[in-house]
């Protein structure tokens, strides 16, 4: 059984593991970005997976996600094994991601960004019109942005470019946690934020960890990930080289599995 830091819930891991990834393998020519990966999540679980630029974090989720497809490996989601060929198929699972580019429509307003792709449409009579239900996306965005107590004044009208950096982010994590029934990638949520806005992020997953949704964050920032993780997965070279938990590691230990240093200390 995993062991968490007791100031953290328990990671729940009796059941089956959330989702599994087996021999994942993925190159690009002959770069091999992601070289016979094996990974387990677990319900609720919040684990990191951090690495040194170029060491197959992202291209490892993007698998996960259905942004690109393995070479080879398996996928299972609660025990079933998937096959993801794009990312709604993952979205169909309960799977949300959060790119670094936030992946926000600039020109929309947050209510529409929030239901993008998932737009409410009019309900009784209005039904045959097709008409999309503004006001009830409305109210249901206020409503979702209250409960997660993220404060935006304007979420109709008001275009998401002409936010904050940290209120942009905190809509593309508001998204994905409203729609999200699993698991949450974020991928490098707390980059080009200030520390108010990042320890905002960090609160945010902890909300996700409570409400059972598993959360895998890919991070360079390794004060986040011992605040926020429960376990932490080290990639080097498109390979997991050590897996730790946090209450068991720093941020030393961490570097040292990033550059390799433990296999200078070996010899």
């Amino acid at each position: 059984m995993q062991v968490c830091p007791s100031h953290r819930r328990s990671v729940v891991t009796e059941r089956t593991p959330l989702v599994e990834l087996r021999g994942m393998v993925k190159h690009y020519g002959t770069i091999r970005a992601v070289e016979n990966v094996d990974l387990d999540i677990g319900h609720g679980e919040v684990l990191a997976i951090v690495g040194d630029n170029g060491a197959g974090k992202s291209t490892l989720v993007k698998m996960l996600a259905g942004a690109v497809h393995p070479d080879s490996g398996e996928i299972r989601v609660e025990g079933a094994p998937q096959r993801l060929r794009e990312p709604n198929d993952a979205r169909r699972l309960g799977i949300e991601t959060i790119y670094q580019d936030l992946a926000l429509l600039p020109n929309l307003d947050v209510t529409s960004n929030l239901f993008l792709g998932r737009e409410r449409m009019g309900e009784g009579p209005l039904r045959f019109l097709n008409l999309v239900a503004r006001r009830r996306m409305r109210a249901e965005a206020r409503e979702h942005l209250r409960e997660l107590s993220i404060n935006i004044p304007q979420i109709a009208g008001t275009p998401v470019g002409s936010l904050s950096g940290g209120q942009r982010q905190s809509v593309a994590i508001a998204r994905a946690i409203v729609w999200a029934s699993r698991l949450v990638i974020m991928d490098e949520p707390t980059a080009a934020l200030g520390v108010p806005e990042q320890r905002k992020v960090l609160a945010l997953v902890r909300t996700l960890r409570e409400r059972g949704v598993g959360v895998i964050i890919i991070s360079h920032n390794l004060q986040d990930v011992l605040d926020v993780a429960d376990r932490v997965v080290v990639m080097r070279r498109g390979r997991a080289v050590g897996e730790r938990q946090v209450a068991d590691t720093n941020t030393s230990d961490l570097l040292g599995l990033m550059i390799g240093a433990e296999r200078f200390e070996a010899a």
